[in-house]
């Protein structure tokens, strides 16, 4: 760390959990965001602030006027563009010391192995089952960390798993679900932009916890927050025995 780095992050240095070996090692990090929509706006904002070295940011969608309601990372003249080259321009006028990479479409099959298995944690910040499946099973299967966000409404929920341990449960254990028909879309059921940027930056806080590993990261819970009550409910995660995605490792 230079001392214009240690100058640029002296804030967060001075946090005793953080110091200068935690900046050192959110610094040398490579973080990998599916989903730049409300969820990956926050998250891809706040990564970005605290000096994580690389970001990979990924999504086939463009910017559209509705978006820009809950999707803080755009501006107007964004609309159009596609969200992962748009949300790169943003992140190197606001850090140009990070190393970011976009990629403009949606992380399928191989690809997503790929870029999965190159990253030290994965934020899923998508908006749909199939996607979150797919990233919890790629994970599993590369032993890297995830942590997981949705919002809804009023309503959001977070998890954190980290594959690097054994005998661990997935997203899959908590939410079997396969596709959409199984839950509700904000397209349809609406959403309040400040949850969705309260869940992306809580996101964001875990990534920065694990990556400077701090001992009160607890992985396997599902934290359920309510926007209207301002309440939170947890509840602990298991692996499920018949489960195809983790209970055979």
């Amino acid at each position: 760390m230079n001392d214009l780095q240690f100058q640029r992050y002296q804030r967060q240095i001075m946090v005793p959990e953080v110091g200068e070996s935690g900046q050192e090692l959110l610094l040398a990090s490579k973080i990998l965001i599916v989903g730049c929509g409300g969820l990956g706006s926050s998250v891809a904002l706040y990564l970005a602030s605290a000096g994580v070295g690389q970001l990979v940011v990924a999504d086939g969608d463009c910017v559209e006027s509705s978006n820009l309601q809950r999707q803080v990372i755009y501006r107007e003249f964004d609309i159009g563009v596609n969200k992962a080259k748009a949300t790169v321009n943003q992140i190197k006028q606001l850090n140009s010391s990070n190393k970011v990479r976009s990629v403009e479409s949606f992380l399928e099959s191989d690809r997503l192995n790929l870029e999965v298995m190159m990253a030290d944690v994965v934020l899923d910040c998508s908006d749909n089952f199939p996607t979150r499946q797919a990233v919890n099973k790629a994970c599993v299967e590369s032993g890297t960390p995830l942590i997981s966000g949705s919002a809804i409404g009023w309503v959001g929920q977070l998890m954190t798993f980290d594959f690097r341990q054994s005998k661990q449960p997935c997203y899959h254990c908590a939410v079997p679900y396969q596709d959409d028909s199984a839950g509700l879309k904000c397209s349809e059921n609406g959403v309040i932009g400040p949850v969705v940027g309260t869940l992306g930056n809580l996101q964001a806080l875990e990534a920065i916890k694990l990556i400077t590993q701090n001992a009160k990261l607890k992985p396997n819970v599902l934290n359920l927050f309510d926007g209207q009550s301002l309440t939170w409910q947890k509840f602990n995660i298991s692996v499920d025995p018949s489960c195809p995605i983790c209970s055979h490792l």
